[in-house]
């Protein structure tokens, strides 16, 4: 979809007059008598979050009950909601910006319930939740994230239409006429005691990995290119339009790797970079990477200038405040500090406001994700999943591999044999003995992923499997094994992690990362190199998530819409019962030189 130049230059004015040149360099003279008088100065705050994820309330609809986690953090607008409020009241509302960078549509049942079991998109539909508690709080402008585009780009322009500021993506463009689909920037005048104004353009930046990741949605309507590029040809232009200051919203992590290798010319956590590359930034707010940075300065490569960059932790349990500190200097405005910090949601109650607008989409959600649909006869849980074969992962494989089996009847694939993959999204997942709910259901598979069935073959299997086992830290074979630091080498996330069902096979972490996976086994034999195999898999996954080799290449067989969730609760309401012993057992397992350490 074009750019509409009218349509984005009203929402570009969100706070102010959107594209006024600043004013006019005042004589020698003047300048003087400024200077006798004693300088101007103006300080301003930019209060940002990122990866909200759909989360308004301090709650998680997985277990049904207030939102708690090891560290004690709180989730929720409506608990950032009394931090900006505090803020506000503190530095003068007309004296701060609110901000996002993006990720918000996506992530909790409230958000799922809204997209999909009473969509926003329907005629006379609702209004999106988490546009209801952006616009009560006043935000000023939001960078698209990757989740954005989860539930087709239907779904993501209505709420673009429900949201009073913009969606930002500079770098999200039309396919077609290759300009921006979104908004790029966003430009706001912050009135100071002196009679000069200043203003603040925000430039919102987001993944290039949606082209991988979300491919089905936007493959033929939608590029992504690199975020370093096109922020080299956006800043000059906000700076020769006036702006005093540039802060870029970027859905990209700072790390500066990608999870996709490269299957696109682009990197995935480029936010530093940006910084480095890109001179006239002044603040980078961070996304996606789902870490906790209070303040990083990076210094331009070109110019020197020390750019700083902070991401509030997701799910809106920090926020972050950029403080700006500026100076009347030979007509006009420049920068004297600049220096973020965050601030802990768990220290406050929730805003009243926010929980009293949206109580009647909670409750709706909350009887939602409560209706049982079946029984089980045996407790799972996930708690032991990334170190030990666990039944409840079990589900997962068993459930995707009877679908693919299912869609794969007559067809000149339905004699081979079918593999799985799937990973341990939630520690804390866990469906009961006895009753079984939407939720206890929906709370093992948390992403809105589809399924897939690849052409794999053994020799290709047995890589994939190596790379999955780099999870794993080394451990010396007489060394004390702490499943706690066990897992997650080198950064590696849980999701990540990949099981495979169908097939029995032993992981030496005693062994350096590339030699792990030993004695790999079809049926009770040696896995023969040349031996095919239908493989079913996550979209991300066979897109390129992760990078896995093989998969992403690999031939498709089939593919289906449905959330693999949905399949899930599908599966379940149609069996009416689950009993573990039917598909769990012990395919794979963790050994040091030949000795199993579980």
């Amino acid at each position: 979809m074009p750019l509409n130049r009218r349509k984005f230059l009203e929402k570009s004015a969100v706070t102010g007059a959107g594209v006024a040149l600043a004013g006019a360099v005042s004589a020698p003279g003047a300048q003087a008598a400024e200077a006798k008088r004693g300088a101007k100065r103006y300080a301003f705050t930019v209060l940002g979050t990122t990866d909200l994820h759909g989360n308004v309330f301090n709650w998680d609809y997985f277990t049904d009950k207030e939102f708690d986690d090891k560290d004690h953090n709180d989730v929720g607008l409506a608990k950032v909601s009394t931090l900006v409020n505090r803020v506000r009241a503190e530095k003068g509302r007309r004296n701060t910006l609110l901000i996002d960078a993006g990720d918000t549509i996506q992530g909790t049942q409230l958000s799922y319930y809204y997209a999909k079991v009473d969509p926003i998109t329907a005629t006379g539909g609702p209004v999106h939740p988490m546009a209801q508690a952006m616009n009560a709080m006043g935000y000023d402008a939001a960078a698209l994230g990757n989740h954005e585009f989860n539930y087709g780009i239907p779904v993501l322009r209505k709420f673009e239409q429900q949201c009073d500021f913009p969606l930002l993506g500079a770098n999200a463009l039309d396919a077609k006429t290759l300009r921006p689909a979104f908004a790029p920037y966003s430009m706001h005048r912050l009135r100071t005691p002196h009679g000069r104004d200043v203003k603040v353009a925000v430039l919102g930046l987001t993944n290039p990995g949606i082209a991988i990741w979300d491919k089905a949605n936007v493959q033929g309507k939608m590029t992504f290119p690199g975020l370093e590029e096109q922020a080299a040809k956006w800043v000059p232009k906000l700076r020769s339009m006036g702006a005093d200051v540039v802060i870029v919203s970027a859905h990209s992590g700072s790390s500066g790797t990608s999870s996709y290798g490269d299957q696109l010319p682009y990197i995935e956590n480029a936010a530093a970079l940006v910084a480095e590359q890109v001179p006239g930034i002044d603040a980078i707010l961070v996304g996606h990477a789902h870490t906790e940075i209070p303040e990083y300065f990076v210094a331009n490569k070109k110019t020197g200038q020390k750019v700083v960059l902070s991401e509030p932790l997701k799910w809106g349990q920090r926020l972050t405040l950029f403080d700006f500190e500026l100076v009347w200097e030979k007509g006009c405005w420049k920068i004297e500090k600049v220096g973020a910090k965050v601030l802990n949601s768990n220290t406050v109650e929730e805003d009243p406001k926010i929980t009293k607008l949206l109580t009647d989409e909670h409750e709706k959600v909350v009887a939602y994700v409560n209706q049982v649909i079946g029984t089980n006869t045996a407790e799972m849980t996930s708690a032991e999943a990334p170190y030990k074969d666990v039944p409840i992962i079990d589900l997962i494989n068993h459930i995707q591999a009877d679908t693919v089996k299912q869609a794969l009847a007559g067809t000149e694939y339905a004699a081979l044999p079918v593999l799985s993959q799937a990973a341990c999204f939630s520690r804390s997942a866990r469906i009961p003995a006895g009753q079984v709910t939407i939720r206890d259901v929906a709370g093992l598979y948390v992403f809105e992923n589809t399924l897939e069935a690849r052409l794999m073959t053994g020799a290709q299997m047995k890589a994939y499997l190596e790379f999955s086992a780099n999870y794993y830290v080394q451990t010396a074979p007489d060394a004390p094994v702490d499943p706690a630091k066990l897992t997650n080498a080198n950064g590696t996330p849980d999701y990540n992690y990949d099981v495979v069902s169908g097939l029995a096979y032993e992981i030496d972490i005693a062994k350096p990362a590339g030699s792990r996976v030993a004695n790999v086994r079809f049926e009770g034999q040696p896995l023969a190199d040349d031996a095919r195999f239908v493989f079913a898999v996550n979209n991300y996954r066979a897109n390129g998530g992760g990078n896995f080799p093989h998969v992403a290449a690999a031939q498709v067989l089939w593919s289906n819409s449905e959330e693999i969730r949905n399949t899930m609760i599908a599966w379940v309401k149609a069996k009416g019962s689950i009993d573990p012993a039917a598909f769990a057992g012990v395919d794979w397992k963790l050994t040091r030189d030949g000795t199993p350490v579980f």
